[in-house]
């Protein structure tokens, strides 16, 4: 599976990493033209205002739509969460609108309130370790949203159908399994389409 790592800003090559280290292989996507090639797309942490514009600016907004719409999953972490959320609370206009969720960016304060602990993921055996780094908050989620994790009663890892979001940064630890979830995601989504 060729997993692709949105690169404009953010943590492209840590995914890369985890990527290959659960068995898929990384592409760093700059181009549009790119998103034929791959058979899933993670939107990494970084900046999502910065992010929301430079996707504007390539012309990523309405590719990636199309990429989704075809079956083919998308992974957000952390601000690539904030990018697929269909709302957004505050003035930061949402981007893709892709996933039905509302969500509240740095939810959990500034970059000293970083944090890390161990999550229990559904779909993933024993707990996860989250990295939190000014992280976003998913507040409300629509009833096509499957709630994978929680912390302290707030949802941070969530899915709807092709789409998976975490508030939290997978990509800095040497605990892939979310990746490795994500290429099982990408495993499917290939065997349904040449099913069709």
């Amino acid at each position: 599976m060729n997993i692709g790592v949105l690169a404009l800003q953010g943590a492209v090559a840590e995914h890369i990493r985890s990527i290959e280290l659960a068995g898929g292989k990384g592409v760093a996507v700059k181009r549009t033209e790119q998103l034929a090639e791959i058979d899933g797309l993670i939107i990494p942490g970084g900046e999502s205002t910065t992010i929301g514009k430079l996707m504007r600016k390539y012309d990523f907004i309405e590719a990636i739509r199309g990429f989704a719409q075809a079956g083919k999953p998308v992974f957000g972490t952390c601000a690539g969460l904030i990018v697929l959320a269909k709302k957004l609370e505050g003035a930061e206009e949402p981007h893709l609108q892709l996933m039905d969720m509302t969500v509240a960016r740095n939810a959990f304060g500034r970059q000293r309130e970083s944090f890390e602990t161990d999550l229990d993921v559904k779909g993933i055996e024993t707990p996860l370790r989250a990295v939190f780094i000014r992280a976003p908050l998913i507040k409300e989620v629509g009833p096509e949203v499957d709630v994978l994790s929680t912390y302290k009663g707030e949802i941070v890892t969530a899915r709807q159908g092709n789409l998976l979001a975490s508030s939290y940064h997978p990509e800095l630890t040497d605990d892939f399994r979310l990746h490795g979830y994500f290429l099982r995601m990408a495993e499917e989504a290939a065997m349904n389409s040449s099913a069709r």
